[in-house]
């Protein structure tokens, strides 16, 4: 048998691949359709790279099946991937939630010892090759570029990435060549994305960021909102993005500490403490100015400039309701250049956790 082996993507899994594989004797070529390998690498982490997370388990995982994960948990987890980049040079830190950095804070650093080890092991680099399509004839696989270029190995290891931010070279190229060999790929989607709502409101909010309850459907999370020109951002966003299946609105609780009823009477109170505040002043102290100003103008209590006072009990229950459960329209999502993940993929039923290799080539 040949010990060629042809890797497809010059991303952090295709380097780590080619790494692994010199280190077992196989000839290796990494083909990479950009200029240059590893660009998202230095992307991730805010430039800083986030290699692992120390707290990574089964249940951060999801699709149809996620324990095929466990094959790769058994083999190689945040403990080896800590030692593996140890053992190339990077000293990592631990910081919140389990994230694990580069000491030097540097993301070009983790590219550069990856590189280095690819230097040292022989590992031939192709950049701007562009895999158009992969054949297998008589044993051997055909690899031909956009170009025309034609190259062969004995073994290919498909590692294009997903969809997500094309401008850093993810294209999902790896779809098609693994659909020419009869893999299932599922429908595909942006996600870990931004959410597009109609803008009424939001627009106004522009560069706002508050702490909500996200709640899409029948998923909900916690954490930081943004509000954009074109909707919604920030990780409780992001995080529900996945979820997103035909739903149509996405709600807030902007104060979730405090139940309608004891929001009805600190409102009350606010009134009776205050009657002569004008509206668009009215939630000074209490929410951002102009996320209390566009709350009551949802809640239809123009004009702002009436008093406190005029507020009806029916005008103070609707507001405590919104303030609660602020509905949103959903027109869609952010694009693929916006989105940090893929949503679907090829179906994993198809290759063996074990060693990731296809069942059917």
């Amino acid at each position: 048998m040949g010990n060629s082996v042809a890797v497809i993507g010059g991303g952090a899994s295709g380097l780590t691949a080619a790494i692994f594989a010199a280190q077992s004797g196989a000839d290796v070529t990494v083909y990479e359709s950009g200029e240059r390998v590893g660009r998202k690498i230095l992307a991730t982490g805010n430039g800083r790279c986030n290699m692992t997370n120390i707290n990574a388990d089964i249940k951060n995982y999801h699709g149809k099946n996620p324990k095929f994960i466990l094959g790769a948990k058994n083999k190689f987890w945040t403990d080896k991937t800590i030692e593996f980049f140890s053992d190339l040079g990077i000293l990592a830190k631990i910081e919140e939630d389990g994230k694990v950095y580069p000491y030097s804070d540097r993301a070009s650093d983790v590219l550069d010892v990856l590189r280095f080890k690819l230097d040292g092991l022989g590992v031939r680099v192709v950049s701007s090759f562009e895999a158009a399509r992969v054949t297998k004839n008589n044993g051997k696989f055909d690899i031909v570029s956009y170009d025309g270029r034609r190259e062969g190995a004995d073994r290919v290891i498909i590692a294009t990435g997903g969809k997500a931010a094309p401008n850093l070279g993810s294209k999902g190229a790896g779809y098609d060549i693994l659909k020419s060999f009869g893999h299932t790929v599922t429908r595909l989607s942006p996600s870990l994305v931004q959410i597009k709502t109609e803008t009424d409101v939001v627009k106004k909010l522009k560069g706002i960021k508050l702490n909500a309850d996200v709640t899409l459907g029948k998923y909900s999370e916690y954490g930081e909102v943004l509000f954009t020109e074109y909707g919604l951002s920030g990780p409780a966003v992001f995080s529900l993005s996945s979820r997103l299946d035909g739903q149509r609105t996405i709600s807030l609780d902007i104060m979730r500490e405090y139940s309608k009823e004891r929001l009805f009477e600190m409102l009350t109170s606010r009134i009776y403490r205050n009657p002569k505040t004008a509206l668009e002043n009215f939630f000074v102290g209490m929410l951002n100015k102009r996320v209390g100003q566009a709350l009551l103008k949802f809640a239809g209590t123009e004009p702002l400039s009436r008093y406190a006072v005029t507020l009806s009990e029916k005008e103070i229950t609707r507001i405590c309701g919104i303030i609660k459960k602020w509905d949103f329209n959903i027109t869609g999502t952010m694009s693929w250049n916006n989105a940090q993940v893929t949503k679907g993929g090829v179906s994993t039923d198809e290759f063996n956790p074990s060693t990731m290799e296809s069942r059917l080539v």
